[in-house]
């Protein structure tokens, strides 16, 4: 973590300031070697909030939509992209074995595929791979829905080390599987697996605690800090849950039961505050002497079954409803839960968010939206995939990823001159 700076209130000398300026000028230059600009290197991104830094990326389409830069087809799943260094990363699944698959992102040039043995499982969907890789430096970390977890070489696909983390931990499996992707933070390897979560050292695959071999939920796990402490949070089958991210020390539990125990959708931070939203509704809750307490709950505000929202300038977006309730896509205050507006005619999509702008996939149909409260305004749509589309797109560099549970893949381009989308 970047070191604390004194308050502007504090009484200092120039010396300690100093001596915390250093290390936190270092660290953030060490980051931007490591992470480009724009890039999007693992699940919700580089803050995992969902939201890109990217700026001037949208332009009016003609009429036949976005240009389409290439297209290629990696198997049945959800697995969403991360981008880095010019490489695309995604999985998905054929004749009972998983891939993961790395492009060129400019072109769609396959650089390489990593294959293994897992069932597509399919139960009232497709089945198919559900978490998305996690580029860290020169890696890429992947776990399958039965446990088969990996790190590989991102340039090459060489495996440095690959073990089944719930055969080794004895876990439960959730009805679905596993579907939270990797987190990484450090030396740390963090999975949501087991009762509140697992942590490895990502060298060496080697497990440095664990909690438990009861069933987790389906969400990823969630940085933030409490009481000095650096924590994750992770949804589990029947509650959400904080532990110390150095120990896997248990320091909070909420209840939060779910029809089926579909808990899916990431909880999302804002300070002490946090949101989290599941089919049966949603609740904002606050820290307060490091316990959870409600500040609001709705069981009809919001209901986030796969995908959490996006929160921007106080407001919360995202796809309300299920697969077999009506689903409007939704802006919800986040300090009251009052919503703002409620536009219908939207099935199980995924958005994302840059530049003030809402990017949703759904039912094959790219929206571009304006992130406002004021109310609801499209500004372009266009069908770019057929089928169904539960899957988050990802923008970087100007070119837009997506894909459909059939595993067909298209990369669009969104608006920057062709130099600038080749960087």
């Amino acid at each position: 973590m970047i070191p604390a700076l004194p308050p502007a209130s504090a009484s200092f000398n120039l010396p300690a300031v100093k001596h915390l300026l250093v290390p936190a000028t270092l660290l953030l230059l060490a980051l931007a070697s490591i992470c480009p600009a724009d890039d999007w290197p693992r699940w919700r991104g580089p803050r995992l909030n969902g939201i890109s830094d990217e700026r001037g990326w949208f332009a009016p389409w003609p009429a036949a939509g976005p240009k389409v830069l290439w297209r290629a087809s990696v198997g049945t799943g959800f697995s969403s992209f991360a981008v880095s260094q010019g490489r695309v990363f995604t999985m998905g699944n054929t004749n009972g074995m998983d891939s993961v698959w790395c492009f060129d992102a400019a072109s769609g040039r396959v650089l390489w595929r990593h294959s293994y043995a897992c069932p597509l499982a399919p139960r009232f969907y497709e089945g198919g791979t559900l978490a998305t890789p996690t580029v860290d430096g020169d890696s890429v970390y992947t776990i399958s829905k039965k446990g088969h977890l990996r790190r590989l070489d991102a340039a090459t696909g060489r495996v440095a080390w690959s073990k089944n983390i719930a055969e080794e931990l004895n876990i439960a499996l959730p009805e679905w599987d596993l579907a939270g992707s990797p987190f990484i933070e450090g030396d740390l390897l963090v999975l949501n697996v087991g009762s509140a979560g697992a942590a490895l050292d990502k060298h060496t695959g080697n497990v440095l605690w664990s909690t438990g071999t009861n069933t987790c939920g389906y969400s990823t796990p969630v940085p933030f800090n409490i009481d000095g402490k650096r924590a994750i949070a992770v949804l589990s089958a029947d509650s959400v849950v904080a532990v110390e991210l150095k120990t896997g020390r248990e320091l909070w539990r909420h209840a939060w039961h779910t029809s089926r125990a579909v808990n899916a959708a990431d909880p999302v931070f804002a300070g002490e505050r946090f949101f989290v939203s599941t089919s049966d509704g949603c609740a904002l809750l606050e820290l307060r002497g490091g316990k959870p307490e409600i500040v609001w709950k709705s069981a009809k505000a919001m209901r986030n079954y796969f995908n959490p929202s996006v929160l921007l300038n106080g407001h919360l977006y995202g796809i309300n409803g299920t697969t077999h309730r009506p689903t409007t896509l939704t802006c919800l205050e986040l300090a009251t839960g009052a919503v703002k507006w409620s536009e219908p005619g939207f099935g199980s999509g995924a958005l994302m968010a840059a530049d003030g702008k809402l990017i949703l996939l759904d039912k094959g149909d790219l929206s571009i939206i304006e992130a406002t409260s004021a109310a609801y305004k499209l500004l372009a749509r266009a069908t770019i995939l057929p089928g169904k589309c539960w899957t988050v797109p990802v923008l970087a560099h100007g070119r837009l990823y997506a894909r459909n549970a059939a595993g067909d893949v298209v990369c669009v381009e969104l608006g920057r001159t062709s130099q600038e989308t080749r960087r």
